[in-house]
């Protein structure tokens, strides 16, 4: 009796774990070439960067929108991922002030992103939900902890820092415009540190 688990076996994940890589190395080129170029950017400059046709860019991203819906929600989840790390490097106050201030560029920085999301295109509808599930969890975290170290005040939310500081951040390209945005946050941030107390 042959034995045919081998060959047929492995192949399967062989195939698997490239798409993987392809994949990845799509999302990290589309997210430098949105940075520089913004979205609209030709599709053949991101699969060149990606080392991949365009024909294996297409074949995971049919369309535009895809592409561009992967790209921010690999951003979201990055940052959400960061919260962890974040907490067990840094005391809390500081945790979670440059947890903010990442959040913050991932506002105020992406070329185009802001536009694209409120282009009506039904692929996108299901972003916000997203970005507030992940993000809501990780900045509640880093705050609850701050509070109670006594680093912030303890009357402020996760969505209340979240709608806040989206709101003093306009998607801009402009440098400039970018470092105020930052000072903003950080006059915010102050904010946040006043009166602190724990509870």
């Amino acid at each position: 009796m042959t034995d045919t688990t081998g060959a047929t076996g492995r192949e399967p994940r062989r195939q698997r774990v490239d798409a993987q890589r392809n994949v990845g190395a799509l999302l990290e080129a589309a997210k430098a070439v949105f940075d520089t170029s913004g979205v609209d950017a030709p599709v053949k400059e991101i699969a060149q960067r990606a080392g991949v046709g365009v024909g294996t860019l297409y074949r995971h991203f049919p369309r535009r929108a895809d592409l561009v819906k992967a790209v921010i929600e690999s951003r979201i989840d990055a940052l959400a991922e960061s919260a962890p790390e974040l907490a067990a490097t840094h005391a809390p106050g500081a945790a979670l002030e440059r947890w903010l201030h990442r959040y913050t560029e991932l506002l105020a920085t992406k070329r185009g992103l802001a536009t694209a999301l409120h282009s009506g295109d039904p692929a996108y509808d299901g972003l916000p939900d997203y970005f507030f599930q992940r993000l809501e969890p990780a900045v509640g975290a880093l705050l609850d902890t701050a509070a109670a170290a006594g680093a912030v005040r303890g009357d402020v939310d996760a969505t209340d820092l979240l709608w806040a500081i989206a709101h003093l951040c306009l998607p801009v390209s402009d440098d400039r415009a970018s470092r105020r945005t930052q000072r903003m946050v950080g006059v915010f941030i102050d904010g946040l540190r006043r009166d602190a107390s724990p509870g």
